[in-house]
């Protein structure tokens, strides 16, 4: 068993950005080359400004392409929640914008030609309640009435034509959902902004943030640079050299697991419409076929940050779960498990703008592959000067109490989490 990303792993070997010259000056300095840096990157290079893209390991390296590889609708927080905490109109913005973030993903694939298995199969949204399955058919409702969407109810007579698994009370499908090989899509958007002309430097741990005359001074483990702006876009993975986000960002380890190539018969018999799924739980599981149908199998399997330990302890619990939805799995072999780091916020919402000069668009709170794409394109809107073009410029951000460095309270926040799931 690799414990690598399965989609770093089978993608193609990407260019070496590790011994790149660093400029001395630049009109953007973007810290973090995951997918909102290297979207980032390419539309604001078509805006023409000169770009340094500075990531501390390789680009794509981190959430980026450590997730389930799903482009899917819905806010954080469910559609419902967020009518009742901001009203219709703005519930309604913010659905509406991971719609235009799946659009973003679509649109850059087909326009760069960017080849990395992009398909609308859709979402398969899973009960594991009655109680949660009524909040689907809540929410069915609402979203036909208020923004004339259609999605699919399941009922648990039916189920079986969606997934092969007894487990589940019922299901909502949203047909607008994708998926993808993000190790090939990082891969591609890496291309897509050399090919612009953008400065992309690995291994350029950012260490330090400062204001001075004419920008910022951005001091990097690869030397400093002078930057008119700077646009922070590291999420999980953000650390003490910007400690105003990384008080409002709690890293939290989401993991996967990846089977053996599976028969194309099993395969048809465990996710035959081959929708991306998830489940309603706290703590919850999600689940596809890979392109090359291996059964990928992931959640919050604990709240811990992923780690050489955390990630084969939570492989274990994964694999117990994946047995629990999917008997005919048990004797499969696991080739894959890793973990990755997932921004979360204090209102579980993404969040972006300006403080102080610097730029921002983190909190993806595990909905990051279209968000976090779809953001690198609005940030360069607002760069330069369209403020009006990000939909979370009205969220207030705050800290998260007590949070100043490494999360303390995840096992705290480990066992609430376990205890709701199990009482409903």
């Amino acid at each position: 068993m690799k414990t690598v990303s399965y989609w770093i792993d089978s993608a193609p070997v990407g260019e070496d950005y590790t011994r790149t010259t660093l400029p001395d000056r630049v009109d953007a300095a973007v810290i973090g080359g995951g997918l909102t840096g290297m979207s980032a990157a390419i539309h604001l290079r078509a805006k023409g400004a000169s770009v340094a893209l500075l990531e501390a390991e390789q680009l794509g390296w981190g959430a980026s392409a450590r997730n389930g590889g799903m482009s899917t609708p819905g806010i954080t927080i469910s559609y419902l929640k967020a009518i009742d905490r901001y009203g219709k109109d703005d519930a309604n913005r913010m659905y509406l914008a991971y719609d235009a973030a799946i659009n973003t993903i679509e649109r850059l694939v087909t326009t760069e030609g960017i080849d990395c298995d992009w398909g609308r199969a859709g979402k398969l949204n899973l009960a594991c309640r009655p109680s949660h399955f009524e909040g689907y058919q809540r929410t069915a409702r609402a979203l036909a009435e208020n923004l004339g969407h259609q999605t699919i109810l399941v009922t648990k007579d039916r189920l079986r034509t969606e997934i092969g698994s007894d487990r589940y009370v019922g299901g909502l499908v949203d047909p607008r959902g994708a998926g993808l090989h993000v190790g090939k899509f990082c891969r591609g958007m890496a291309v897509v902004a050399a090919r612009a002309g953008a400065g992309l430097h690995e291994a350029a741990k950012v260490t330090g943030l400062r204001r001075v005359d004419g920008g910022h001074e951005v001091r990097t483990s690869r030397g400093t640079l002078l930057a008119s702006k700077v646009l922070v876009a590291t999420d999980g993975y953000t650390g003490g050299a910007i400690p105003f986000y990384q008080r409002r960002i709690v890293p939290v380890g989401s993991f996967v697991i990846v089977t053996e190539p599976l028969d194309q018969a099993l395969v048809d018999e465990l996710m035959p419409t081959r929708r991306m799924a998830s489940d309603s739980k706290n703590l919850l599981f999600y689940f596809r076929i890979t392109p090359d149908n291996r059964m990928l199998f992931g959640g919050r399997a604990q709240f811990a940050i992923s780690s050489p330990k955390a990630d084969l302890e939570s492989a274990r619990i994964l694999q117990r779960g994946m047995i629990s939805v999917f008997p005919q799995l048990a004797n499969a072999r696991l080739d894959y498990a890793w973990g990755g780091l997932v921004g979360i916020t204090l209102d579980r919402m993404p969040h972006a703008g300006e403080r102080d000069g610097v730029f921002y668009s983190i909190g993806y709170n595990g909905h990051g592959v279209q968000m976090a794409t779809h953001m690198g394109m609005v940030m360069a809107e607002v760069m330069d000067g369209h403020p009006e073009a990000n939909p979370w410029r009205d969220l207030r951000f705050r800290a998260v109490p007590g949070h100043f460095g490494p999360p303390w309270f995840l096992p705290i926040a480990d066992a609430y989490y376990k205890l709701r799931d199990a009482v409903g």
